[in-house]
């Protein structure tokens, strides 16, 4: 398989959420003037320039379709995710925007439990033994006070689908 095949097919691989035990993302429409992101920028093209040559220069897309896959990256170490952006289907059309955006619950912790699930647990062990590995190795447990009470938020809890809880 080619790289820009490989790399078009790596945009839809959040959708492997959906037969996961985790919660899936829900699809967020929207339908209006260009204003969705994908994902720094809306929609654009890049053209040749015409005032320096050799030059190209970014143009709001007219018609056209994109593709954005999960946005992430590691920080300090291998598994130290950060989640940048949701994945985004957007159509635009002169000046108008009809876009999918795949929202799940608690998107960042989502993501980033995702992430971790799917790159650093062992393929060859069952669902639950693979969520057990995932839970020791990147707990996700995070500590808020309001008003002087310490609480503790596990969002594995959160994300998963009831069976596996």
């Amino acid at each position: 398989m080619n790289y820009k095949l490989r790399h078009f097919i790596k945009k839809f691989d959040f959708i492997k959420t959906y037969n996961s035990p985790f919660k899936p993302p829900i699809p967020k429409l929207y339908i209006g003037e260009t204003k969705i992101g994908t994902p720094y920028f809306l929609p654009r093209v890049w053209v040749k320039s015409k005032e320096k040559q050799g030059y190209l220069v970014p143009k709001p897309k007219k018609i056209g379709f994109d593709f954005v896959g999960l946005g992430w990256k590691t920080k300090w170490t291998d598994t130290d995710y950060r989640f940048e952006w949701s994945p985004v289907w957007s159509f635009v059309f002169f000046g108008y925007q009809i876009a999918i955006t795949f929202v799940p619950v608690e998107v960042y912790h989502y993501w980033e439990c995702w992430l971790y699930y799917i790159y650093h647990t062992d393929k060859t062990k069952s669902t639950k033994e693979r969520l057990e590995q995932a839970r020791k190795g990147f707990p996700c447990e995070w500590t808020s006070y309001s008003n002087n009470t310490e609480i503790t938020t596990c969002y594995w809890d959160k994300i998963l689908k009831d069976k596996w809880l």
